[in-house]
């Protein structure tokens, strides 16, 4: 007995392992690495740096207006990315699996973006922005609201970076959703129509409970996905105009690669979103499980 539960052990290390190992090697190994050069004044090219401690930290959130700003506009983008896209994509998925003929269609169709790579669409939706808005402006007054500056008004930009952040994202999102959907018991929607219950009350009280463990997903995708976006402003507006829309990745990348290669500063500030996100992922997951057991 102890030698066939030994036996079945070890052939699921062996399918286990050589996972792991890529895993240890091409993610563990770099995170303990920047974690220990966030310690360092290691500029990623010297053999000879020095330990400063904390250093790096403190200066980052005491001494670096830049930083925090971009830890501001960050959390914007991320609270409304997180509501905006699950908001956009559950509406899809209960859109399309009430359409029994044309499901397949519409679910090609809005999960199409999401195959394009998102520095792509970002350069896309650049042209877009610049080219086919003004000109479609200037074809009709009906349409001169459109004959804006949209990646160059720091009041607008931001918009535009929700935009095509949602048109390449929602997809992904929406087909998780469908998934959850399709288990819910079509025996259950027909008892509560049964009893009088109309759709909005079939839905909150039956469906958006029985999906709890596909909203948890899709939370935890979105905020993560959110505070590491990068690709999108990058391509759209590179941080601009001025810094407005930079986000705290952009400014991790610019201090390690373009500021007198701080890497071991850019390494402290990564080390801050790492912490971050693993707050922020920490209490929803904590929080949406509550919410499946007791659903």
């Amino acid at each position: 007995m102890l030698q066939s539960g030994y036996k079945k052990y070890m052939s699921l290390l062996a399918f286990v392992g050589p996972a792991f190992i890529l895993y240890f090697i091409f993610l563990m190994l770099p995170t303990l690495g920047g974690m220990y050069y966030s310690i360092t004044d290691w500029n990623g090219l010297n053999r000879d740096y020095e330990f400063i401690g904390f250093g790096n930290f403190v200066e980052a959130l005491r001494e670096d207006p830049d930083f925090i700003k971009s830890l501001l506009f960050t959390m914007k983008y991320v609270i409304v990315m997180v509501v905006l896209q699950n908001v956009f994509a559950l509406f899809l998925a209960v859109l399309i699996e009430s359409k029994m003929r044309s499901k397949g269609f519409f679910r090609t169709i809005f999960f199409m973006p999401n195959m394009i790579s998102m520095i792509i669409s970002a350069f896309i939706w650049t042209f877009v922005f610049t080219q086919v808005l003004p000109q479609l402006a200037q074809m009709t007054s009906l349409l001169s609201f459109l004959d804006q500056s949209w990646l160059g008004d720091p009041n607008i930009s931001f918009f535009s970076i929700i935009l095509v952040s949602l048109w390449n994202g929602v997809g992904y999102m929406m087909i998780i959703y469908l998934a959850g959907l399709q288990g819910v018991p079509q025996s259950l929607k027909e008892a509560a129509i049964i009893d009088g219950a109309n759709p909005f009350q079939s839905f909150f009280h039956i469906t958006l409970p029985m999906i709890t463990h596909a909203i948890t997903i899709c939370l935890f995708l979105t905020l993560n996905g959110a505070f590491k976006v990068f690709d999108t402003v990058y391509g759209l507006t590179g941080g601009g105009p001025g810094r407005s829309t930079q986000v705290i990745t952009m400014n991790i990348y610019e201090e390690a690669f373009s500021n007198n290669f701080r890497y071991g500063y850019a390494s402290a500030k990564s080390v801050i979103l790492f912490v971050i996100i693993l707050i922020f992922t920490f209490i929803q997951v904590s929080v949406m499980k509550k919410r499946e057991v007791e659903s």
